[in-house]
């Protein structure tokens, strides 16, 4: 009886536990507001604002390729600023997209100022490599550079988030948009996850928002929530298609999406003003792809490139399980630029190096066609079958 009390106490108590934790992750995850009139409304934050977004591996892969900046001597405080200074910060940010300040787009520039200080000095640090990517990909689509600032909100510039719905990468692409966009998803290859590849999806997906709605507010608010929300919204509105009109008749999320994606603009060129030092990045700055006709493992390369592992799978990681499947079609490997020339020269001891004990699958089989083993579990079988049929006759002669 002891025991079935101490069973109840315990899932009890776990109950409670996991009920606070819920209700810790709620309160971290919605920003509160108040309108004029002094009614409150809760907003969910993006993904991208949630600081439990990142898995223990990210943030080893961070700690050791991000290094704080020594020369750095800002204190560890958050000035207070007024209105006016923010609302002339924005007017200065060289941008075409709106960039409006309300008490709305505050919340959310005090969250990174406070909150999120050091996720912010690891995404200074990360944008040194990730920018130039995004840039060149919204530059081929002719759209507005300062988008490049929507994977700081989406994903905290973390190219394996995966959100509470099952959107992936830097640009938090959904499993049907990602295929409809041209990225391969499989078992061993994600290209959500290419930053490459999906900065170019992402430029492809925003270019065909802005041919629908016309209006760069109303793009971004539809990439996260989908066009649909959006001209639901619109219609609810009268078919007042203006962002901030609309308001109140979208998702929780995407009423701050805007606001978010505002103040991640402020905050990525305005974080000296808020004491926040930047990390620095030891991601090479340089990097080439070589081409693979055949399944390789990152070991392998990583071993005869005598390279960091943790290192190759930051430059790669689309590549869910190490594998590059090259066999199925040549794919891209992101390289140093200055162990290319080493790869070259290499590419056989790399290909041979450990191949039967890192690459699994088998091409060829041979099938035991013999029913050796099988035939004599059945003479077993039957023979004991005989004994137990003579024992159960002989107790049967002694009963009689």
């Amino acid at each position: 009886m002891r025991r079935i009390y101490l069973i109840i106490t315990v899932m009890l108590m776990s109950v409670c536990v996991m009920r606070a934790q819920s209700n810790d992750e709620k309160d971290n995850n919605i920003i509160t507001v108040t309108d004029q009139e002094g009614n409150e409304d809760e907003i969910d934050v993006p993904v991208g604002m949630d600081t439990e977004v990142d898995s223990l591996l990210q943030v080893y892969i961070r700690h050791t390729y991000l290094k704080p900046d020594t020369s750095c001597n800002a204190v560890d405080v958050n000035p207070d600023f007024p209105d006016s200074v923010y609302v002339d910060r924005l007017r200065r940010l060289p941008t075409i997209i709106e960039m409006p300040y309300n008490s709305i787009v505050r919340k959310f520039i005090d969250r990174y100022a406070t909150d999120l200080r050091g996720s912010v000095g690891v995404m200074i640090g990360a944008s040194n490599f990730y920018m130039p990517l995004f840039e060149q990909a919204l530059d081929l689509y002719n759209i507005p550079l300062e988008l490049k600032y929507l994977p700081v909100i989406e994903s905290a510039l973390n190219p394996n988030a995966v959100s509470r719905v099952g959107a992936t990468g830097l640009w938090q692409f959904m499993l049907p948009t990602a295929k409809r966009y041209g990225l391969e998803i499989n078992s061993l290859v994600d290209e959500r996850r290419d930053p490459v590849r999906a900065s170019y999806a992402a430029a492809h997906y925003l270019s065909d928002l802005y041919r629908i709605f016309d209006d760069w507010s109303l793009v971004i608010a539809a990439y996260n929530c989908g066009p649909e929300k959006v001209n639901k919204a619109i219609h609810q509105a009268k078919g007042n298609a203006d962002y901030w009109h609309i308001y109140p008749y979208l998702p929780k999320e995407t009423r701050g999406y805007v606001p978010a994606f505002i103040a991640a603009n402020y905050i990525m060129n305005y974080y000296c003003e808020h004491n926040i030092c930047p990390m620095l990045s030891d991601l090479p700055m340089k990097t080439d792809t070589v081409m693979v006709d055949r399944d390789v493992h990152l070991q392998q390369v990583a071993d005869v490139l005598k390279m960091d592992i943790e290192q190759l799978r930051e430059l790669n990681p689309q590549y869910r399980r190490d594998i590059v499947n090259g066999f199925s079609k040549p794919r891209a490997i992101k390289l140093p630029a200055t162990k290319i020339g080493d790869f070259i020269e290499l590419k056989d001891s790399v290909y041979s190096y450990k191949n039967d004990e890192l690459i699994l699958k088998r091409d060829t089989v041979d099938v035991n066609t013999h029913k050796e083993v099988e035939t004599k579990k059945r003479v077993y079988r039957h023979r004991s079958s005989g004994r137990r049929h003579s024992k159960a006759r002989r107790r049967h002669r002694r009963r009689r």
